[in-house]
């Protein structure tokens, strides 16, 4: 239930927790946003088929924090469990955060900046709050975001993450515009598709230009990362850094503009 006294309650925004066999993690981020002062019209967590000791604990927090459970039999990955979390949103906004990332006591200030601004100016889909690194083509726009920038010859092949997985707000119509995560594949090539279709839809984003700020991502050793890369990926090799920046270009520009 939403807390309409909370110092921080955001009308019209439901918070999208997707949660896989991490409930410490999510348990720290729902204590994390308590504790901040948030409070939302709703919360929804979206379980991928969650070992039984993981679902008993989501029984417990939901009891403690009033979310909307949303589960499945068997693991489906992550495109199905965005897709199910998203469906069952209801609000016109949507908080997207993955189990192990807990929000700063910065964040709901500049949360609610990021909400004003969607609220007061429809053409934004997307208001990004953390990233690995930031987005290479950024225009200062006001406070403390930036618009990115997306253009066919700009030839830094991050520009392809003009969508990405991390903590972000969204419009709850989202796949309405840039259709649903394909489902049944591994969760980067689904993010991967997904910010294709974004810039070929011309979704149009802010980046927070102290991204690292608002949000810490929390992989501790009981509950580590359940994403798996592989070798080529994270090689610093100079021969194959090179090799994979020239492939990525090749194959995201033709995915952008030559792919039917």
């Amino acid at each position: 239930m939403a807390n309409t006294e909370a110092p921080f309650y955001f009308p019209g925004v439901t918070l999208l927790i997707t949660h896989y066999n991490r409930s410490g993690s999510l348990e720290r981020l729902l204590s994390a946003c308590r504790e901040r002062g948030c409070s939302f019209d709703d919360i929804v967590v979206s379980d991928d088929g969650s070992k039984p000791e993981h679902l008993g604990a989501l029984k417990r927090l939901q009891g403690q924090y009033g979310f909307q459970l949303v589960t499945t039999p068997v693991n489906r990955g992550l495109g199905n469990n965005i897709n199910k979390g998203q469906d069952a949103v209801k609000t016109p906004y949507t908080l997207y955060v993955q189990e192990d990332f807990v929000p700063t006591p910065a964040f709901p200030g500049h949360f609610r900046d990021a909400l004003e601004i969607m609220k007061a100016e429809d053409k934004w889909d997307l208001i990004a709050f953390y990233s690995y690194a930031a987005y290479p083509y950024l225009r200062p726009y006001k406070k403390g975001f930036s618009e990115k920038l997306y253009k066919p010859w700009y030839i830094n092949y991050k520009k392809i993450y003009a969508y990405s997985d991390h903590p972000h707000l969204r419009k709850s119509d989202f796949l309405k515009k840039f259709g649903r995560y394909v489902e049944g594949i591994k969760s980067d090539k689904t993010e991967y598709l997904m910010c294709v279709s974004f810039i070929k839809n011309k979704g149009q984003s802010l980046f927070f230009n102290e991204y690292k700020s608002l949000f810490d991502q929390v992989n501790p050793e009981d509950e580590p990362s359940t994403v798996t890369r592989t070798k080529w990926t994270q090689s610093n090799n100079l021969f194959i850094v090179v090799v994979r920046d020239i492939y990525r270009q090749i194959k995201y520009n033709y995915d952008l503009h030559v792919a039917k």
